[in-house]
């Protein structure tokens, strides 16, 4: 009693060349032309034709579109990019799946993971089968560290180069709040601005000062900054991305420190000890900070006005960091 085959090909698209036509045994599409013939074999032998068939039939198809592909690659240079991509992947792959075999893996488990491989969308971390087929062998895409140095300085050579924007600004703009921008803005128009530290006076506060509340300073409220009590979140995150700076010295002019000195959250903290001090301190731009003001924040006639002047943060070496708030 024959057994009746499976049929493989079932699914595989076919040429329409000639009207299809199905086996009465339930077999895979044929064309009228080799129909009878193909009925007349015995089962293998039927099986072994019909996959000479489709398989003649797919290699026309695929030898047809890498015609087409190539055809295009003559014109479009990502299109030449993209085969020479996909044959260094199917490359590596065959070489992955022979050395997986080689090593005693099962046929069938190395063609899964082959197969795993290949169905990866493109965006992730290009892998190729590992020898023993239990983890993926990561394949470097892209330039190397070495590499990425080398063209860094080839265009820091290049007196054609126009870009005056320093790289880091698009990151930093990622990393920046509504808010932060404001404080920003009004640090470059309206110049360093004051802030207070609140500490224990007095007999006692002339020894051993103890800090009450540091940091306090109108440049929220200046600023229009729509969350007031974030402010010295932002201005940690400001300081983070060396935008700004926090200066113990006080500014020349003392008016501006008469107006935060009156303000209620000053008054609670120097009204909540018997004695009290209040230590003038300043928030400055950094330069690389008024530099991304100017390249990002203002348009290109304002980036060229005068603004008023910054004091430079100390050096690492003069043994005074710039301080957070």
């Amino acid at each position: 009693m024959a057994v009746e085959p499976l049929d493989p090909y079932d699914e595989i698209p076919e040429i329409e060349h000639d009207k299809p036509r199905r086996t009465p045994q339930g077999g895979p599409h044929l064309p009228e032309s080799i129909a009878p013939a193909v009925e007349a074999l015995p089962g293998l032998a039927r099986v072994a034709a019909s996959a000479w068939w489709h398989t003649t039939e797919w290699g026309v198809k695929t030898s047809a579109k890498a015609g087409l592909r190539l055809a295009r690659a003559v014109t479009d240079p990502a299109e030449a990019t993209a085969i020479a991509r996909d044959a260094t992947e199917a490359a590596s792959v065959i070489g992955g799946l022979a050395r997986s075999v080689s090593s005693g893996m099962p046929l069938g488990k190395a063609l899964v993971t082959a197969g795993e491989w290949l169905a990866e969308p493109p965006d992730e971390a290009v892998t190729t089968p590992s020898a023993n087929g239990h983890a993926p062998e990561p394949r470097p895409t892209g330039p190397s560290l070495r590499e990425r140095g080398a063209e860094l300085l080839e265009r820091s050579r290049d007196v054609w180069n126009t870009d005056q924007a320093h790289p880091a600004h698009e990151r930093i703009l990622d990393e920046l709040a509504p808010d932060e921008a404001r404080i920003l803005l009004l640090l470059l128009e309206g110049g360093p601005q004051p802030s207070v530290d609140v500490r224990t006076g007095g007999p006692i506060g002339m020894v051993s000062s103890q800090l009450i509340a540091p940091g306090l300073s109108m440049i929220g409220a200046r600023a229009g900054c729509r969350y007031l009590d974030q402010v010295p979140s932002y201005l940690n995150n400001l300081f983070r991305l060396g935008l700004v700076w926090f200066s113990r010295e006080a500014l020349r002019d003392p008016m501006p420190y008469q107006v935060v000195e009156a303000q209620p959250d000053v008054l609670a903290a120097v009204h909540s000890v018997k004695f009290a001090k209040v230590v003038r301190r300043s928030i400055h731009l950094t330069p690389f900070g008024e530099d991304f003001c100017r390249k990002v924040l203002v348009d290109e006639q304002v980036a060229t006005d005068t603004f008023p002047e910054h004091a430079t943060p100390p050096a690492p070496e003069s043994g005074e960091p710039p301080q957070e708030p």
